[in-house]
């Protein structure tokens, strides 16, 4: 089956990061490689800057510091202005491993400085206080996380000067997100309460940093070639921003605080994208299959790793085989040994299960997926890798993998499954959350079929929609939803 052209998947894959995505300092702005852009409302309007922003990060042991400099100009010709901002931000972590959680604590430093002109009026940041909080639920596939944030800038007008004037900037919100191999997506909302002598205003600042991978199917122009196309990884970073306010009307004699200016500005910058191209399957058997395009996908991200031409996609699906693709696909953090000599001694030891060698060369992903009691053995010693794979048995593999197993209500609940009766009762919970989650659908006659053995083909498809979850049911839910809310 020839294809040609570019052909955009449905399947969007997120990029892996060495750090949470987030925005830049907690002021609402977005940026991008070249600058940065944010609305400033110190004089009870919204006005445009943007301009240049570094951001220096500096970790040692389980503390943190991100330093942010900003050197910005107003936009807006008939209000112009400049904005200069250093700040640094001091994050500890305190890990919790018995809870699988970790804590996180972030202030502000004393050498805070910040000043803003605009039409001839000087604003000097005078007083900064700030404290940020949030918990990590530190899952196989995914690390979750959510936080309040707390804060007061006090600014003056004209400072030292007789007509010398404070501006009282209270800050309070929140932030939300995710990290995984495939990326990361949080989204701050931010309420800003302004209040001086002659006006009151508030704000609310809602911005999302979103870093994703998409796969794109390039097909070979040539006629004569060995292979008719391949996939191509597109790299992007987007952050946006919506600002809500509620401010005095602006007039020549003064601000006019009983009748209000509401409205929205709203800022996006995207990043250059790059690409990478993957290595093209030549299955002699899987051309024109109703699973091809899966499978392809899978093994072009090395997710399935065969070494022949066929990759018999009608056979039945073995546990062992499954359960290293989960590892692959979510990318869940290996227990490798820190030294070559922990190596060494590991290699000693001998295999948690009778029926797996230490030597085997996918052996730590099955220990590993055991030790974070994403799949557990037949029998306390017994693995059985090469069992068939039952849908109940990939189902409650996948939802340990995302860390929603405990996410079905009290007991005695029914899936909505026709064959609601036949779901083993270690099962239930697990496709329960499938099903609102959108990972799995009933048949025709709407029965779950947990019993069913899966082909490979039908596993390609399910790993499939499983790394759609990992990105784009997980950003929809943590940003367009969060927003829109």
């Amino acid at each position: 089956m020839k294809r040609f052209g570019w052909l955009l998947l449905l399947c969007t894959l997120i990029v892996p990061s060495p750090s949470f995505a987030a925005p830049a300092e907690y002021s609402g702005g977005v940026s991008d490689e070249y600058r940065y852009e944010e609305y400033v409302f110190i004089t009870g309007e919204p006005i445009k800057f943007e301009g240049k922003m570094t951001r220096n990060e500096r970790t040692s042991k389980d503390k943190t510091t991100i330093s942010y400099n900003f050197s910005l100009k107003s936009t807006n010709p008939g209000r112009p202005g400049t904005l200069d901002r250093r700040v640094t931000y001091v994050t500890q972590a305190t890990a919790r491993p018995d809870k699988g959680q970790t804590t996180t604590v972030t202030t502000v430093t004393d050498n805070y400085q910040e000043t803003i002109e605009i039409s001839g009026q000087k604003f000097t940041l005078d007083d900064y206080r700030f404290s940020k909080s949030d918990v990590v639920d530190v899952r196989p596939a995914a690390d979750y996380y959510s936080g309040n944030i707390v804060g007061r800038k006090i600014f003056l007008l004209n400072k030292g000067k007789a007509n010398e004037k404070e501006i009282v900037v209270t800050i309070s919100g929140g932030d939300v997100g995710y990290k995984n191999f495939w990326g990361n997506t949080e989204t701050q909302i931010i309420d800003y309460e302004y209040q001086s002598d002659t006006w009151t205003g508030t704000v609310r600042a809602q911005t999302s940093d979103t870093k994703t991978k998409k796969l794109v199917y390039q097909g070979n122009g040539a006629a004569y070639s060995s292979f008719d196309g391949g996939y191509v990884r597109v790299t992007e970073a987007e952050q946006t921003a919506t600002y809500s306010y509620n401010l005095p009307t602006v007039t020549s004699n003064g601000y006019v605080d009983t009748q209000r200016n509401i409205g929205e500005s709203k800022l996006i910058l995207q990043s250059v994208p790059s690409v990478e191209r993957l290595i093209v399957p030549k299955f002699r058997d899987t051309v024109g299959h109703w699973a091809e395009e899966a499978i392809e996908k899978l093994y072009s991200l090395d997710i399935f790793e065969e070494n022949t031409q066929f990759f018999v996609p009608d056979v039945p699906m073995s546990r062992y085989d499954f359960t290293v693709a989960v590892m692959k696909a979510a990318d869940v953090r290996l227990d490798n040994p820190k030294s070559k000599k922990a190596a060494a001694e590991a290699a000693k030891k001998p295999s948690m299960f009778k029926d797996l060698k230490t030597s085997d060369s996918n052996y730590q992903y099955i220990y590993s997926a055991n030790e974070k009691d994403i799949v557990k053995g037949m029998t306390a010693d017994l693995f059985k890798p090469d069992d068939p794979l039952t849908k109940a048995q990939a189902i409650t593999i996948m939802l340990r993998a995302l860390g929603f197993e405990h996410r079905a209500p009290a007991p005695e609940y029914r899936t909505e499954f026709a064959d609601d009766e036949s779901i083993p009762y270690w099962a239930k919970d697990k496709i329960y959350v499938a099903r609102e989650i959108g990972l799995m659908m009933g048949d025709e006659s709407n029965r779950a079929r947990a019993g069913k053995v899966l082909s490979r083909a039908e596993t390609a498809m399910l790993l499939e929609r499983f790394l759609e979850f990992l990105e784009k049911d997980l950003q929809i839910d943590y940003r367009e939803n969060i927003i829109l809310y």
